[in-house]
């Protein structure tokens, strides 16, 4: 085999390895699954009342505002949040770090953090022209 013969597949080894970080780890439809899958997890803790797992699935920040609102460690305060049951997903939009659930009742809005994808906001309505009203979000 001649240099050229050789030098294509290095090449392609080389695109195949740099093109999912340049994709930021992985493509859109992976991380589109990642986020339903912590939409759907938030939805199921909801549902099951399982408040461990909702102050789970919320982001670092938004924990802290539902305690401060409610001047109660968040078990207790999540209950008290009135959040709305969303149904399944049925939209995902994923913008780097930040993304968006758009649920049959609900939207929510999620951060990607070391962890995995965390809840930053529920209970989200959209407004004409304006932005979301959430009645839980952090600050």
């Amino acid at each position: 085999m001649n240099g050229r013969g050789r030098r294509v597949p290095r090449v392609l080894l080389t695109l195949c390895a740099v093109l999912p970080v340049l994709a930021g780890c992985g493509g859109p439809g992976e991380r589109g699954d990642q986020v339903t899958a912590a939409a759907t997890a938030f939805e199921r803790a909801l549902d099951g009342d399982d408040r461990a797992a909702l102050c789970a699935a919320l982001a670092p920040e938004t924990r802290s505002e539902v305690e401060e609102s409610e001047k109660k460690p968040c078990l207790d305060a999540v209950g008290a949040q009135d959040l709305p049951a969303g149904g399944p997903v049925r939209s995902v939009d994923v913008y780097g770090h930040q993304a968006r659930a758009v649920l049959r009742s609900d939207t929510l809005f999620l951060s990607r953090f070391p962890g995995g994808w965390k809840i930053v906001a529920a209970g989200c309505v959209p407004r004409s022209g304006r932005p979301y009203r959430c009645s839980v979000q952090g600050g």
